[in-house]
């Protein structure tokens, strides 16, 4: 991480049994209890970043697109939403159909990251989600073949009107687990992640696994990984919320 960056993001801490937040910036320390984790799907929980390329790669062929700008608009974003900000000419719920078609092709090339099953399976039920711009049937077959379980609440990009960047799906998945945002952590990988995350009232924790981490600057804080993340909750949340 740059010295910037470093300054920029927050360093968690843990004192006398408390969660606490220390914000280098400004050398503010906020303490607040977390009770629930929400975690971004792609570039967090499953390694699908060199699948997701070639996909793209193929559609922006296909249409005749530079592929690499295309590429750039796709991090944290549902396809169809891509599809407009890149190709506004084309119909997105015709090009999510050949995209969904070349996405088959790529078969279980969406393995989970590491340590993303221990994690998973170290909290207790009722005190995590999933929230993903992606859609629920690919999810389920990839944790499926992966041996990820799934918690009781989930939030796809087809279970809002306004995907991320907005802070729409954190807010639903917060209310469903009856939880406050604030009270929320966020785990994202992209910038449009973490601008809904922080949106929400959430704080965000982010892996530097498909950006670097001045471009995710805006989190509260950046790990180089799931395991090193972990390691951060273990102290943030409550102690009957996460089974080391």
């Amino acid at each position: 991480m740059t010295e910037d960056a470093g300054r920029r993001c927050s360093a968690f801490c843990s004192t006398s049994g408390q969660q606490q937040i220390t914000t280098r910036t400004f050398g503010i320390v906020v303490t607040m209890t977390f009770s629930a984790v929400l975690f971004d799907v792609d570039g967090v929980l499953l390694d699908s970043a060199a699948a997701h390329h070639r996909i793209w790669n193929a559609w922006a062929t296909l249409r005749g697109l530079d592929a690499e700008d295309v590429w750039q608009h796709t991090f944290g974003r549902r396809p169809e939403d891509t599809v407009r900000q890149v190709a506004p000419d084309l119909d997105p719920a015709a090009e999510r159909q050949v995209l969904n078609g070349l996405m088959r092709k790529e078969g279980d090339a969406f393995p989970p990251m590491e340590g993303a099953a221990h994690l998973l399976n170290a909290l207790q039920p009722g005190a995590w989600a999933l929230v993903t711009s992606g859609s629920r049937q690919p999810v389920h077959e990839r944790f499926g073949r992966g041996g990820l379980p799934l918690p009781e609440v989930q939030v796809y990009g087809e279970d809002v009107i306004n995907a991320k960047p907005h802070p729409d799906a954190y807010l639903l998945a917060a209310t469903r687990l009856r939880s406050e945002p604030q009270r929320c952590i966020v785990v994202e990988d992209a910038p449009a992640g973490v601008t809904a995350g922080k949106a929400a009232g959430c704080t965000v924790i982010a892996i530097t696994s498909t950006h670097s981490a001045p471009q995710l600057a805006d989190a509260d804080v950046c790990v180089s990984s799931l395991t090193e993340a972990k390691s951060h909750l273990a102290s943030l949340l409550a102690a009957d919320q996460l089974m080391m």
